[in-house]
């Protein structure tokens, strides 16, 4: 059995809350591996992922951004990039700091959103040893599934709620995902039945988000930072991804000096639905973190 611990760190003032995975019967400091969810995400949907890298041999610290989850900040559910690449910072300074820990073996695995994050903070800290970006954010890309008039209400609602922002006042939320033709960040038949299955299993995601979070990722494009990373990188994406489509992920790799490309068939939504994909792409994961880790 692996253990599980409640940690928490400050990050510009605000109380993130995480739990590091770590293996049993440790007996020297292990490498560890910071894992970072994605848009809307809490880390409660990373401990399978945790607990594979803890089974593995490798500490796994899962975290909560500002306003999501366990972790503080307002307004709630409200994706602030900027924010949430200072909280993995604060989680991998973290990590460096724990006991059990070897401060000089730290490596980074993102999904989705937190599949950028991880590029753009690693591009910065060179003493980060491997990065891990699953079905990556690159940019938005044309939804096909969403009609004109599906889009400037979309649009509309988000000007909306940022206006209520400049202003001081609280959100006016929307879901995360939705039915098609419904007002969601992501509305299409898969994402309808992706919720079902959220929706049954508990725990701290909600599909509830600020609109106005969109607004600061329409200009973020993490690979601006992938040519200026100096450790590996793995990029892992779906055949079928219409959410980060290859056409913008592919080139997180090639930009990459150390980048490595490795394509699974599925969607976006497999990544998430279905275990047997999942235990395979973790499989490849473990190994390429271990092809690459420096000797103690």
């Amino acid at each position: 059995m692996t253990e599980r611990r409640k940690i928490s760190f400050e990050s510009g003032g605000t109380r993130c809350v995480g739990y590091l995975h770590l293996p049993e019967n440790l007996v020297e400091k292990v490498p560890c591996v910071v894992l970072c969810h994605g848009f809307s995400g809490t880390m409660d949907r990373l401990y399978p992922h945790a607990e594979r890298f803890a089974a593995a041999g490798l500490a796994a610290l899962v975290f909560d951004y500002r306003n999501f989850g366990e972790s503080g900040g307002q307004p709630r559910q409200f994706v602030d990039v900027g924010g949430q690449q200072d909280d993995l910072r604060g989680a991998i300074g973290f990590a460096r700091s724990a006991q059990e820990i070897d401060a000089d073996r730290i490596m980074l695995w993102g999904n989705s959103l937190g599949g950028g994050h991880v590029i753009s903070v690693a591009a910065d800290d060179p003493g980060v040893t491997a990065v891990v970006a699953q079905i990556p954010f690159n940019g938005f890309a044309k939804v096909r599934e969403r009609s004109a008039s599906s889009t400037r209400k979309l649009q509309a609602v988000i000007l909306w709620d940022a206006l209520l922002g400049r202003l001081g006042l609280p959100p006016h939320y929307i879901p995360m995902v939705g039915a098609p033709g419904q007002l969601a960040v992501t509305a299409t038949a898969e994402a309808e039945q992706h919720i079902k299955t959220l929706s049954g299993a508990g725990g701290l995601w909600r599909n509830s988000v600020a609109p106005r979070s969109l607004l600061t990722m329409a200009r973020y494009r993490p690979g601006d930072a992938a040519a200026r990373l100096r450790m590996p990188l793995l990029v892992c994406i779906a055949a079928d991804d219409t959410e980060t489509p290859a056409e913008t992920t592919t080139s997180l790799a090639e930009r990459a000096p150390r980048g490595e490309l490795k394509v699974y068939p599925g969607t976006h939504f497999t990544f998430y639905n279905d275990p047997e994909l999942r235990e395979r792409v973790l499989d490849d994961q473990i190994a390429f973190f271990r092809r690459h880790l420096p000797p103690a």
